[in-house]
């Protein structure tokens, strides 16, 4: 399994954000994570559109996963797509036709991606699969950075990765966002998990590249132990 890390920009120092996304890409990551809060569906505001186009200005080849908390995501959908979103996450959650929300982030080649807030059940996303290329699990309850991880979402991970493999949908990743370091990650990685959202942590390295490397690499060990164990 491929591990990819994605440097959360709420972290980031928005007096110097264009440096600061030329900084993860500096760094290797495999994309750039940018939260979107409408202060209704969580208890804080972020940024808009222009801040993804501005990361598709300065640093154009990397990608750009763009994640909705917003209580309507159909009304921005076009918006964000437009401004160089490659993938959108919504919440299933949301106040919307989640169906046609997947399909439309679909039909115009962007990944679709399905959110879970860390009390919500595996069950409530089997219907939408399909219509998915990644789910993330919320580790956190979202809203604002720097919380601290909550295990109890770990069995849910190890749930949804058991049900994909035995629906042989593969091909479906599973991020994980809140808490996340190095201890975390790994804990993550070895219920299932492989693509790594880290805000906080990530922004705070002196080096995020070497980061950035020993995080995959920590994960990959994980899943090695993991695979010896089983077989």
């Amino acid at each position: 399994m491929k591990f990819h890390i994605l440097p959360s920009l709420l972290a980031a120092d928005f007096g110097d954000l264009a440096n600061e996304i030329k900084r993860v890409e500096e760094a290797g990551a495999e994309a750039l994570h940018l939260d979107i809060m409408d202060a209704h569906f969580v208890p804080n505001l972020s940024f808009g559109p222009d801040v993804v186009e501005l990361a598709r200005r300065v640093a154009p080849t990397l990608f750009r996963s763009v994640h909705l908390m917003l209580t309507r995501p159909d009304l921005y959908l076009e918006r964000f797509m437009e401004a160089g979103a490659d993938s959108v996450q919504i919440h299933v959650e949301a106040d919307c036709d989640i169906w046609q929300a997947l399909a439309a982030i679909r039909a115009r080649g962007v990944r679709s991606g399905l959110v879970l807030r860390p009390q919500t059940e595996v069950s409530m996303i089997k219907p939408y699969l399909l219509l998915c290329d990644e789910v993330l699990f919320m580790t956190v309850n979202p809203g604002y950075g720097g919380q601290a991880f909550m295990a109890e979402v770990l069995p849910r991970i190890a749930e949804l990765r058991a049900y994909i493999a035995g629906a042989e949908m593969q091909a479906l990743d599973i991020m994980v966002d809140g808490g996340i370091n190095y201890e975390t990650a790994v804990d993550c990685a070895a219920h299932g998990a492989n693509m790594f959202v880290a805000g906080s942590f990530m922004f705070k390295q002196n080096d995020m590249g070497a980061a950035v490397i020993k995080m995959r690499e920590l994960c990959a060990a994980a899943e090695r132990k993991l695979l010896k164990q089983s077989g």
